[in-house]
């Protein structure tokens, strides 16, 4: 399962619904995830792919602390 929390909104897309490899890069995972969105790949380039332990992926803005 991979979610994503873009614009203050959260979506959760199964991999498999987007033909998304398991072993797929952070950069494959986010140009997959513009596609179906329906957005440029560059809305995302401050986002990061966080992969937990339990295999769930987060794809979210990056966090600036400070």
């Amino acid at each position: 399962m991979i979610h994503v929390r873009y614009e203050g909104r959260s979506f959760d897309v199964r991999e498999s619904d987007i033909r998304l490899p398991h072993n797929a890069t952070d950069s494959q995972v986010l140009k997959t995830l513009a596609g179906r969105f329906d957005l440029d790949v560059a809305k995302l380039r401050y986002y990061v792919v966080d992969r937990r332990p339990n295999g769930t992926v987060i794809v979210r803005p990056e966090a600036v602390y400070g």
